[in-house]
């Protein structure tokens, strides 16, 4: 069962960047579509960003289009947000999450990734 793992989170002011990492020590990992989501405070999850299996194509939610970059290092199965001008809104419990099947279309829907992380925490102060 594949288990990616996140960290980098933490608080930090507006304006501030954080780079959150996502890891699984499954060799099949590099294998997998990869998004991180995202769940503000009282609210549901969203989508944030996405990486296809071959780290060809990406996509992010309009909000942090010019200020988030995905990215994925397939030597040490992990995958990176780098988050830049963060804002207050951007609080969030962030959460990463792979699609199993690299024959998948990309998608940035909940229900087209089978595993998911536990979450790290990102608290932005104005």
């Amino acid at each position: 069962q594949l288990q990616p793992v996140e960290s980098g989170g933490g608080s930090v002011q507006a304006g501030a960047s954080l780079k959150l990492s996502c890891s699984a020590s499954e060799a099949t990992f590099n294998n997998c579509h990869v998004a991180w989501f995202r769940q503000p405070p009282g609210k549901g999850r969203e989508f944030v960003a996405l990486i296809k299996w071959s780290g060809g194509d990406t996509d992010y939610e309009d909000s942090v289009k010019g200020r988030f970059t995905i990215s994925r290092d397939k030597a040490k199965n992990t995958v990176f947000l780098q988050m830049s001008r963060l804002k207050p809104e951007d609080t969030a419990i962030y959460y990463c999450a792979a699609d199993g099947n690299w024959w998948d279309p990309l998608s940035t829907k909940e229900d087209a990734y089978d595993y998911w992380g536990q979450g790290t925490q990102v608290t932005v102060s104005s």
